[in-house]
């Protein structure tokens, strides 16, 4: 599932006319470019949720899917579910399989199939790729690089999943996960987010992480990192 619904708002005058799935990166949308990528690791039955100028996306999905690509979609018009909710509602749509859960404003390098790898060796709930970057919100790992926790440095606020602080390290999520079709047994309908339900099931159930600090790593949601990620991908 590509996550493509919200509103992108720091993005600013960009996406006062369009949505941020159809932003432009060197000739590509947004969108195409998170299709690209999921499919070319053998994630190819796609399903996105739309919201803002849902319209004008879903004219984008009909384009791709004239072009070869799978795609689906779950319709989020009259309510933006964030990633949680969003992911209940298509949870009809996936079989037994491992899901990948990918945001559509992600720009990388990671080999998917690494963070594929480990997830089936750990037989965890979720496996998250996490990365160390600057931010004021991180995840809380083990030596194991097993969910213990967040926390938002800036205002102190912390959330520890049955563990003690001592000997967590801080990392950032990279909003590319893989989850078992499980998860859906402790899902509801809502709106939230994933690492807010991760948080709650933490104690009780694996979450892995998988490092990925090579290589390049991009948010494209200010006017700033989209004009970094186009002139990034010309040098590539």
């Amino acid at each position: 599932m590509i996550f493509a619904a919200g509103l992108g708002k720091r993005l600013g005058n960009i996406t006062e006319s369009i949505p941020k799935a159809l932003v432009d990166i060197n000739g590509k949308t947004t969108l195409q470019m998170a299709v690209e990528k999921c499919a070319s690791y053998g994630f190819d039955d796609i399903i996105i949720n739309v919201h803002h100028f849902a319209d004008m996306v879903e004219d984008e999905v009909r384009r791709l899917n004239k072009i070869g690509f799978k795609i689906s979609v779950s319709d989020e018009r009259e309510k933006l579910l964030e990633n949680g909710g969003g992911l209940y509602k298509a949870r009809d749509f996936f079989g037994k399989s491992p899901i990948l859960l990918y945001n559509v404003d992600i720009i990388s390098d990671l080999d998917l199939s690494v963070l594929y790898a480990l997830h089936i060796k750990k037989k965890g709930l979720a496996t998250l790729a996490v990365r160390h970057r600057p931010g004021k919100r991180f995840l809380l790992v083990d030596d194991e690089g097993q969910l213990r926790g967040w926390r938002n440095t800036s205002t102190g606020e912390q959330i520890l999943a049955g563990v003690s602080a001592e000997g967590l390290s801080e990392i950032a999520f990279s909003s590319m996960h893989i989850v078992e079709p499980e998860i859906f047994n402790y899902m509801w309908e809502g709106v939230y987010t994933l690492i807010t339900l991760y948080l709650q099931l933490a104690a009780e159930h694996n979450i892995y992480t998988l490092k990925h600090d090579d290589g390049y790593w991009v948010d494209v949601g200010t006017p700033e990192s989209l004009d970094y990620v186009r002139r990034l991908l010309l040098k590539k």
